[in-house]
């Protein structure tokens, strides 16, 4: 079916290790829509503090460094080491930094390069507080273990020396926080599709979550056609 809507939006939020980055990734594919991780905005901003001297957040450095970003340097490896993983988890609690890559978020969601129909962000707040007008919004969930089994294969393949019991207290550790947090917490907007990916596999996700866009669009376009 083609695709008619002008710059479709769709945002995908869930806890760590519930699957959406792999969801998003394949969504984009078919859609051919520009896909962002937006947690590797924070990541991003973490490596800069890291390979700091004294490694605190230097605001100004951070704005130079966000001149420079481009979505390429978002692909970097180090970005999923342990180190940057911790720092990033507490640079986002920050106010600042969080209304600093906002504005970035919010321009790849709106204004995609010309070459895509579109675009699909996934994190903890796009459906709430980056895109709260997205076409589509999902919110992605699976239980701890499952989560935790998930993530440690996938340190597994990078090579990352860890244990699943320790990867499981981890991820724990941040569900509290996420949801917790003061500014932009974890939480499904209100008309999200809620999904709990526990029992599915990663091709059953992307069938279901297909099949909300697909009507979607048709929604759209009726309402398009109805108005011309």
């Amino acid at each position: 079916m083609k695709n008619k809507v002008d710059r479709l939006r769709v945002a995908i939020d869930g806890p760590a290790a519930s699957g959406k980055n792999t969801l998003a990734k394949q969504i984009a594919k078919k859609y051919k829509l520009l896909h962002l991780d937006s947690g590797k905005l924070y990541r991003y901003f973490a490596l800069q503090v890291y390979q700091s001297k004294d490694q605190k957040v230097n605001y100004k450095k951070l704005k130079q460094a966000l001149k420079k970003l481009t979505l390429k340097k978002l692909k970097d490896k180090r970005l999923t080491t342990e180190p940057i993983t911790k720092i990033a988890s507490i640079i986002s609690k920050k106010k600042r930094i969080r209304q600093m890559l906002k504005k970035v978020q919010h321009n790849l969601a709106y204004n995609p390069p010309k070459k895509f129909k579109g675009s699909i962000l996934d994190g903890r707040d796009i459906g709430t507080v980056i895109i709260p007008d997205a076409h589509v919004k999902v919110y992605l969930t699976a239980s701890l273990n499952v989560r935790a089994v998930r993530r440690f294969k996938e340190y597994k393949k990078l090579g990352i020396n860890t244990t699943l019991s320790k990867v499981k207290s981890d991820i724990k550790r941040r569900d509290y926080e996420d949801t917790h947090r003061k500014i932009s917490s974890l939480k499904p907007a209100k008309d999200a599709v809620l999904l709990d990916s526990s029992f599915y596999n990663t091709k059953a996700a992307f069938v279901e979550i297909d099949e909300v866009i697909r009507n979607k669009i048709k929604l759209l376009n009726a309402t398009k056609h109805k108005s011309l």
